[in-house]
């Protein structure tokens, strides 16, 4: 029986549920099976053997049903092999970099520190302008973030290809 990864994520405009939903396609090529979902506090992670949470960010922040989600499922994550992403900035060159090193908020290091993730990755994201409300459309002219798609699929994978290799090694010493 294949391992069981849960890939749950929480998204503003869709983006990072497309983020989610191509590390699980990768997780099932590898032959792991793997369940797409949002975010929800609620979900018993029973049987899962790994999990991958990822959220959209905001003016560095996660989205409020990631962090919920980490908080209420904090004590069983601790329990398996984690792997976090963030999905946020847009332009070209590295993520980290255009962010200065920021890989997850502040706010909620005492989170990280207590589930232990093998890996915190952060992804460029996706702006687009018809998806934005007024205020959005406003900010981001203020901030002159760049619009687009600027997401990397070929790192995405890559970085999925590791956990499906991380988790088939683990069920299988």
């Amino acid at each position: 029986m294949s391992p069981h990864v849960l890939v749950a994520y929480a998204t503003k405009h869709g983006a990072t549920a497309e983020i989610a939903e191509r590390i699980a396609q990768t997780l099932r090529s590898a032959g792991l099976t793997a369940v797409v979902a949002e975010a929800d506090p609620a979900v018993d992670l029973a049987p899962y053997d790994a999990v991958v949470v990822g959220s959209a960010v905001y003016a560095a922040q996660w989205r409020q049903e990631a962090i919920a989600f980490l908080e209420a499922q904090a004590e069983a994550l601790s329990q398996r092999p984690v792997w976090l992403f963030s999905s946020g900035p847009t332009g070209e060159g590295d993520p980290v970099a255009l962010l200065k090193g920021w890989r997850f908020p502040d706010a909620q290091r005492p989170l990280l520190e207590r589930i232990r993730p093998r890996d915190v990755a952060l992804f460029h994201g996706e702006l687009d302008p018809a998806k934005l409300n007024l205020v959005e459309k406003l900010v981001i002219k203020v901030v002159r973030a760049p619009t687009g798609d600027f997401r990397d699929w070929s790192a995405i994978e890559a970085w999925a290809e590791d956990i499906a290799e991380a988790v088939a090694a683990a069920a299988h010493p």
